[in-house]
């Protein structure tokens, strides 16, 4: 198989397993089984927005690698020159391809609390199409810094 095929489909492995979930219902590993307090509000607003990728050096280091493979073809002085712009060029690549990747829409959640204070809340759009309309009653979870907005 080609070289530049596997290191290809190497780098979407890798940056597919940078990916995770920043929407209501997905918990991290380290949240089961904790205590998570919760408050009820009412939703006021709901805006869309886009969260940014991961700006890791996974996809620097990918793209680095792929690149210097890509322009190493030729021999001599040209292969030389070839590998380092490859690389430079892959590394640029690979790291806005990383972030690309992994972007999100998102929403901004306005709710009053049953206090009468004020809070804004942005997580991902859930992946179970979990729909939030003004003026719905919701839990607001938190735990260790993390806040989410369930039903």
């Amino acid at each position: 198989m080609n070289t530049k095929l596997i290191l290809s489909l190497s780098a979407a492995l890798l940056l597919g397993a940078c990916a995770s979930g920043e929407s209501g219902d997905v918990y991290t590993r380290n949240q089961v089984r904790q205590v998570q307090t919760f408050k009820v509000g009412v939703i006021e607003s709901i805006h869309k927005v886009r969260i940014e990728g991961t700006k890791s050096q996974i996809g620097t280091a990918a793209g680095t690698v792929i690149g210097g493979i890509a322009g190493s073809s030729a021999n001599g002085k040209a292969g030389d020159i070839g590998r380092v712009v490859g690389a430079v060029v892959g590394g640029m690549v690979g790291a806005a391809g990383e972030e690309a990747y992994t972007r999100e829409n998102g929403l901004e959640i306005s709710l009053k609390m049953e206090d009468g204070s004020h809070i804004s809340v942005v997580q991902a759009a859930s992946i179970n199409d979990e729909a939030f309309n003004v003026g719905d009653k919701v839990r607001v979870i938190e735990s260790d810094g993390v806040t989410r907005v369930t039903h």
